[in-house]
């Protein structure tokens, strides 16, 4: 008899020391929802099956050890705007989410777009953003560590961050409208030519953890890439969007 895959999530090693906190992206692995959602879809919004969006749910936080009800998302609109949350329940019209709260895990929904996951070491508070290209542009990381410090009193130095998965450096083209928006650095000539250009949006979102204040040494970024590793994650842009949702996940127990 075929066993299911199990839950196998990104568990980012630069928060590894952290007891209690519970920090990570998932991948397609250990669902129950069928292509082109397959396997851990965890977006209600993509025409998958509601009772297999509950039952992936159910896995994770068993997974976990957390309720389901624990979770807080955000109906993401690719803005710039930062929530604080104090609550259970979902919000909308979100991009990042900042709490304190012990037993509150705030979340993002991706599929090419990057997440990225903020740790105030000393007053515990936790943070995550959802960094598309118009969240980069909106210099989304940055002004989610500025809503921390705002918020908690956080200071950059004792910050650990990851800026998890999304469609590489390598893959994510764009035209000279996007391109315009970022510096030359993170851009470079694509090979199909027709005057398009490759975006890093990782590198981006990196240095404005950086330009915030929190030491190299303290930045992490995912080596995967969502397009190129199709048996791990879910990509919008090669699946031509019919394709499901990692969840990353932060916050403490």
């Amino acid at each position: 008899m075929r066993h299911p895959p199990a839950i196998d999530p990104l568990h980012p090693s630069i928060f590894s020391a952290i007891p209690n906190l519970v920090a990570l992206q998932t991948t397609r692995s250990g669902g129950v929802s069928v292509a082109p959602q397959d396997l851990l879809n965890l977006a209600w919004h993509t025409g998958d099956d509601p009772e297999h969006v509950r039952e992936n749910y159910r896995r994770l936080c068993e997974y976990l050890e957390i309720s389901p009800e624990s979770i807080v998302t955000t109906g993401q609109v690719h803005g710039t705007e930062v929530a604080l949350v104090t609550a259970p329940g979902n919000l909308d019209g979100y991009d990042a989410l900042i709490t304190n709260v012990r037993g509150l895990f705030v979340g993002i929904m991706t599929a090419d777009c990057y997440p990225i996951l903020v740790h105030d070491r000393r007053t515990g508070a936790s943070g995550a953003a959802h960094a598309g290209w118009q969240g980069a542009a909106g210099r989304i990381a940055e002004k989610t560590v500025h809503a921390m410090r705002d918020a908690f009193g956080t200071r950059p130095e004792d910050c650990l961050a990851w800026v998890g998965t999304g469609i590489s450096g390598e893959r994510y083209e764009i035209g000279g409208e996007v391109a315009a928006r970022f510096d030359r650095q993170y851009l470079k000539p694509s090979p199909s030519g027709e005057g398009k250009l490759l975006l890093d949006l990782s590198a981006a979102s990196r240095d404005q953890l950086l330009e915030a204040g929190i030491p190299p040494s303290q930045v992490q970024c995912s080596e995967y890439c969502s397009f190129r590793d199709e048996d791990l994650f879910f990509s919008y842009r090669r699946d031509n969007g019919k394709t499901g949702r990692m969840l990353a996940l932060i916050g403490m127990r």
